[in-house]
């Protein structure tokens, strides 16, 4: 049986990310944040105070990638470290008053990007690719 790669979820959703990534970029880089530390934000607006080892389990991040992401959002002023109050090794992460600004644009910036790329698709469409997404991912948690 021949391989094609448009008969492949993995390298579609490869190229699906990509695009998302893109489009939330193009919108992302105006209010001053990349779309590798969105998913971060998101947990921050959520919930401060979170350790980077939090941030790791809640994202299902390499511990260097997150570092990484991390050091950038604060050399872009958009997080700040500070020593955790009962671990001496941790630190918790707090946002900074530029990146709790940029909530509400950034969340609509992220919408903007969904409705470009899902233009087109009916109500019910994009409400069962969402389903079939949380699946995967779902069982992608579980392998």
């Amino acid at each position: 049986m021949a391989f094609d790669r448009m008969d492949s979820a993995t390298y579609l959703a490869s190229l699906l990310a990509k695009s998302f990534s893109r489009a939330l970029q193009e919108r992302g880089h105006k209010l001053g944040f990349a779309p590798g530390q969105f998913p971060v934000l998101l947990e921050l607006w959520s919930e401060e105070a979170l350790t980077q080892k939090q941030l790791i389990d809640r994202l299902d991040i390499e511990q260097a990638t997150m570092a990484n992401t991390l050091a950038r959002m604060e050399r872009d002023g958009l997080i700040l470290r500070k020593k955790h109050p009962t671990d001496k090794r941790a630190q918790q992460i707090f946002l900074t008053a530029k990146a709790r600004e940029m909530e509400e644009e950034a969340k609509q910036a992220a919408l903007a990007a969904d409705q470009s790329l899902l233009s087109g698709f009916r109500h019910f469409e994009r409400a069962l690719l969402l389903e079939y997404m949380r699946k995967a991912i779902a069982n992608g948690a579980r392998s």
